[in-house]
């Protein structure tokens, strides 16, 4: 008897430890937005102070460079809206092949960080007392959790913070978790990189309409800077190709694996 009274405050004390990582990044994430901080992460804020960021990147480039990996880590970790802000700056800054590199790794570090705070704090009290509903849900995500998990990465239908979340609580494992993240949003980092590393030129292009709209008598002339804007639609529909190519085996399993069960003789269509 006095060994299970010894071992069970032992046992809560590790349940309220386990929920403290959550509550800081909780927390955290009230200030950063209570502070306005995800105000700054606007691309019309970067085109006005290009000039002051080139220049402070000029002289202090592995300070800057160092700034800029903690502070998307940070966003990122915080569900702070503006990753895709953050990735056009990288590529002003540095270069898109550097820029793209250092927001790749930083955003899968922030993200990564999240899944493991929320897995530890939620993952197991989640699976202990889902019903067979979502237990069956879960195993469905996990049997083909590269598949979703890609798909969900190279088409934003979800934020960000949520696809980063979710993978979580249904017991995705964490490699599969780290790899698809990298994966995934590759093709988006590298094309955002690159239009960072042309915001001077699409700047004066957006300069350019808007005089040649005042020159005509336009009233509703207006430069307007977002981070979707400078996605072409050939790349839209790019990432959109890749994604549904990485749902395919999911759907093969889902659909065609009813049809060819029977392969081996014993459960055969003909």
């Amino acid at each position: 008897m006095a060994t299970q009274t010894h071992h069970k405050p032992q046992t809560k004390q590790r349940q309220v430890l386990r929920y403290w990582p959550l509550l800081l990044l909780v927390l955290a994430m009230l200030l950063a937005f209570a502070l306005g901080l995800h105000k700054y992460l606007s691309l019309e804020l970067i085109v006005d102070r290009r000039a002051m960021l080139k220049a402070f990147v000029a002289d202090h480039w592995a300070t800057a460079l160092a700034i800029y990996a903690l502070a998307y880590v940070v966003a990122v970790a915080l569900s702070l809206p503006g990753g895709l802000v953050l990735t056009v700056l990288g590529g002003f800054l540095f270069g898109w092949l550097v820029g793209g590199i250092v927001a790749l790794v930083a955003a899968t570090v922030g993200a990564c960080g999240l899944f493991l705070i929320a897995r530890t704090s939620l993952g197991t009290f989640l699976s202990s007392r889902a019903g067979p509903s979502l237990q069956r849900l879960s195993r469905g995500f996990r049997e083909d959790a590269v598949s979703y998990l890609l798909f969900l990465r190279l088409v934003p239908l979800f934020p960000f913070w949520l696809v980063n979340l979710a993978p979580s609580l249904v017991g995705v494992p964490f490699r599969v978790y780290a790899l698809t993240t990298v994966v995934g949003i590759l093709p988006a980092t590298v094309a955002f990189a690159l239009a960072g590393a042309s915001l001077d030129s699409l700047v004066a292009a957006q300069r350019e309409a808007y005089q040649a709209c005042l020159a005509a008598g336009g009233t509703d002339c207006k430069m307007t800077f977002s981070a979707e804007a400078l996605l072409s639609r050939e790349l839209a529909v790019l990432f959109v190709a890749l994604a549904v190519v990485a749902l395919i085996p999911a759907l093969v399993r889902r659909f065609g694996g009813r049809r060819f069960q029977g392969l081996d003789g014993r459960d055969t269509l003909a």
